[in-house]
């Protein structure tokens, strides 16, 4: 039997979002913070958004680790790992001051298991609610849908099957956001994306930090 190797999969999304964060906490780095701004609410029902029917608009790149809820079932005779570096970039509004809408994409790099590798991407569209805990600091939910695109391969005999699958999936998350200027802000934030994988579907989680401006 000629066994399978993998193809060693690109890094090129990872990456670039790992820039994208790096160049924005640089920038930020730069930022003048005037004592009578610094953590100052810029909230205001005539700022602009990219998102329809928003204002306070806001774009963010963050980078972390996703975790497959991938099973090992063939045990150790073949590679399996369920996490890896991964990423998104995103775009959001705000309604009213304690809810909003976000659009986003991430990518969750690379799993290995029997022989091969899988991989999920996606697109996010998810309704977000905020709690204000002071002019700085505040913490938030989210829930929302994920379209994802995902790879599988396997050896032959592995018992996991390959191929390429889409489709909707439910997604929902936690997080927290510390502004140290009225525009500058880091961001943690702990997610679950359902993702359709040929014959089943799995969560794929991610707990991400990364920088966040607002116009």
């Amino acid at each position: 039997m000629t066994s399978f190797r993998p193809r060693t999969a690109s890094r090129f999304p990872a990456r670039t979002l790992a820039l994208a964060v790096a160049s924005m906490a640089a920038f930020a780095a730069q930022a003048q913070v005037s004592p009578s701004t610094a953590g100052t609410s810029t909230y205001s029902a005539t700022r602009s958004s990219w998102i329809p029917y928003t204002t306070n608009g806001y774009i963010g790149a963050s980078v972390g680790r996703s975790k497959y809820g991938i099973d090992n079932r063939v045990g150790n005779a073949l590679n399996f790992d369920d996490s890896d570096t991964m990423g998104k970039i995103y775009a959001g509004g705000q309604i009213n001051r304690n809810f909003g809408l976000e659009f986003g994409y991430l990518h969750f790099g690379n799993a290995e298991r029997g022989g091969g590798t899988v991989r999920a991407q996606g697109i996010n569209l998810s309704a977000v609610g905020r709690l204000p805990l002071n002019e700085q600091f505040d913490i938030f939910g989210k829930v929302g849908t994920t379209y994802g695109w995902t790879r599988s391969s396997a050896n032959a005999g592995s018992g996991y099957q390959s191929g390429n699958e889409n489709g909707f999936g439910i997604s929902y998350g936690v997080g927290a956001s510390y502004f140290f200027t009225p525009q500058w802000g880091i961001v943690a934030e702990w997610e679950s994306h359902r993702m359709k994988f040929v014959g089943e579907r799995q969560n794929v989680k991610a707990a991400t930090i990364g920088v966040q401006y607002r116009f």
